[in-house]
């Protein structure tokens, strides 16, 4: 098993979730793609379409996402993705509000030293953040 997939089962098991397979191969998804996925798109992924149904999937992305495990990203149900959350590093990404696709920033991200600066000053720990920026993209654009 994945190193991340090991460490991200152990952070749901200590925040009071059950081990299941199920469980285990949605995360396995989420780490392989690298990417944000939709529903759809983790439903039908082969390590999941043998496992469980559309609506366990969803059940668990919502338990996984109040648990702060997994982030949802998109601007409604129908464009919404869900991305893992990894201690310690990050992604910002690009909405678009006319087709609702996603994609992650390739630049370094300007709020570090912002975020530092924060940290000292108010003495807050685990500070993190998350940046979204909605335009429209290219295709819609053309």
């Amino acid at each position: 098993m994945n190193a991340l997939v090991a460490e991200t089962i152990d952070r749901c098991r200590s925040g009071g979730m059950r081990r299941t397979k199920a469980m285990e191969q949605l995360l396995a998804t989420l780490v392989e793609t690298d990417r944000p996925m939709t529903l759809a798109e983790l439903a039908e992924s082969p390590r999941l379409t043998d496992q469980c149904d559309k609506a366990t999937v969803f059940r668990l992305l919502q338990r996984l996402t109040e648990k702060g495990i997994v982030r949802r990203l998109g601007l409604h149900e129908r464009a919404a993705y869900f991305a893992l959350l990894v201690p310690g590093r990050h992604r910002d990404y690009l909405i678009c509000t006319e087709c609702g696709s996603i994609e992650a920033i390739k630049a370094p991200c300007p709020v570090h030293e912002l975020e530092n600066e924060i940290r000292e000053k108010t003495g807050f720990r685990d500070l993190y953040h998350e940046l979204e920026f909605f335009g429209t993209c290219p295709r819609c654009a053309g």
